[in-house]
C-alpha cells in the first residue's frame, strides 16, 4: 500500500508552501477527492487539509457584489440571505446538487474542481480514458455515451463537467480568486474551466500549487434568474441538461440575457450566439424558440445521447419562460 502524508495548513501561505512538494493535493470537504482516491484515479502522496483556513466567510464588496470564501460549504452558500435575495440562480443551482449531507461537507472551492462522472474515467475496468491516462484513448466515443457531451468535445474526450454551481456562476460572470507561490490572480469563471482539446487531463486553468481562496460575484444584474436541472431522478443525480439564465425584460423586450448550459460540455457552456438572438428582441414564444435552437447549433451528438439536443432546447424554453414570468 502506498504511504500518504497528511498536513493541516495553519494559513493560506502555509498551505501554498506545503504544496511545493511533488504529489501534493489540497483537501477541503473531500466529497469528490476521497472517492477518486479510493478508486485509484487520484494518487496523491500528500494531502494538505485546508478546511480550517479562514476562507469560510461571505461578505459584501464595496461595489455591491459578494465574496464567497473557498471553504464555505455548499449548504451555507445556498442559504445565505444575500445569495438567496440577490443571486437566486446560484442558490437554486447549489440546492439542486447532490444530497443534503454532501452539501453540508462540500466546499465552494472543491465544487469548482469537481472531476467528471464519465463512467470510463471513474471506473478503470471499463476501458481507456485520455483524462485518466493521456494517450490511452477515449472508450466513451464508441461506448455507452448517454451522459456525455454534445458541444465542445474533441476526439480526445467527450466527458462533461458535473458542477451545477459552476453553471450558475458562469451566468453571473463570477471571478475565481487564486493564490500560489507567485502571488494572487483572478480568473473569470468562463475561462477557469477548459474544453478538452488535446489535453483533456487538464480540467481547469489552475496552476500547480495554486489554491482557490474565494469566488467574487459582481453586483447583481437587473431582472430575474432561474436554474433548471433535468436529471434521471428527482434528487442526488447529475444533470443530463441544465440551464442557468438571468433575464431582464423591459416593456416587452429583452434588455439583457445570460444563458448557460450544463451537462452538455466539458465546461459550463455559455450560449453567446443564443443570447444575441434574444437580446433586444420582443420577449415572445417565437423568439424564445429561436433562442433555444441557436443555443445548440453545432451540436455533435453520439449514438446514445442524441436526445440531449432536443432536451436542451425544451429546457431552455422552460427556463426562459419561468424567468420571464410566462410559465
Amino acid at each position: 500500500m502506498q504511504s500518504i502524508y497528511y498536513d493541516r495548513a495553519r494559513d493560506v501561505d502555509h498551505a501554498i508552501a506545503l504544496a511545493r512538494q511533488p504529489g501534493t493535493m489540497f483537501i477541503g470537504g473531500g466529497t469528490n477527492l476521497l472517492d477518486l482516491y479510493k478508486s485509484g484515479i487520484e494518487r496523491p502522496l500528500r494531502l494538505v487539509d485546508v478546511s480550517r483556513l479562514a476562507l469560510d466567510g461571505i461578505e459584501e464588496l464595496p461595489d455591491g457584489g459578494l465574496r464567497i470564501g473557498a471553504t464555505v460549504s455548499n449548504t451555507i452558500a445556498a442559504n445565505h440571505p444575500l445569495v438567496r435575495e440577490r443571486y437566486r440562480v446560484l442558490s437554486e443551482a447549489l440546492l439542486s446538487g447532490a444530497s443534503a449531507q454532501l452539501r453540508n461537507m462540500a466546499t465552494v472551492g472543491g465544487n469548482l474542481l469537481q472531476r467528471t462522472r464519465c463512467y470510463y474515467f471513474t471506473d478503470p475496468t471499463l476501458g481507456a480514458c485520455n483524462k485518466r491516462e493521456p494517450g490511452s484513448g477515449c472508450a466513451a466515443k464508441d461506448g455507452y455515451n448517454r451522459i456525455h457531451a454534445i458541444l465542445g468535445a474533441s476526439e480526445e474526450c467527450i466527458a462533461t463537467n458535473p458542477s451545477d454551481m459552476s453553471v450558475a456562476l458562469c451566468a453571473l460572470d463570477a471571478i475565481v480568486r487564486l493564490k500560489g507561490e507567485h502571488g494572487e490572480r483572478q480568473v473569470p469563471i468562463g475561462q477557469f474551466h477548459r474544453l478538452p482539446g488535446d489535453h483533456p487531463e487538464l480540467d481547469t486553468d489552475i496552476r500547480p500549487g495554486e489554491l482557490i481562496t474565494a469566488v467574487d460575484l459582481p453586483p447583481p444584474l437587473p431582472g430575474r434568474s432561474h436554474y433548471l436541472k433535468v436529471r434521471d431522478r428527482a434528487s442526488y443525480a447529475f444533470a443530463l441538461v441544465s440551464v442557468a439564465t438571468v433575464l431582464d425584460v423591459q416593456r416587452g423586450a429583452v434588455r439583457e440575457l445570460r444563458l448557460v448550459l450544463g451537462g452538455v460540455a466539458h465546461k459550463p457552456w455559455r450560449a453567446m450566439e443564443a443570447e444575441k438572438e434574444l437580446r433586444g428582441n420582443a420577449f415572445d414564444e417565437l423568439t424564445i424558440e429561436r433562442t433555444a435552437h441557436a443555443a445548440v447549433a453545432g451540436a455533435r451528438p453520439y449514438v446514445h445521447n442524441a436526445f440531449k439536443v432536443e432536451l436542451a432546447q425544451h429546457a431552455i424554453v422552460r427556463a426562459l419562460r419561468t424567468a420571464g414570468g410566462l410559465a
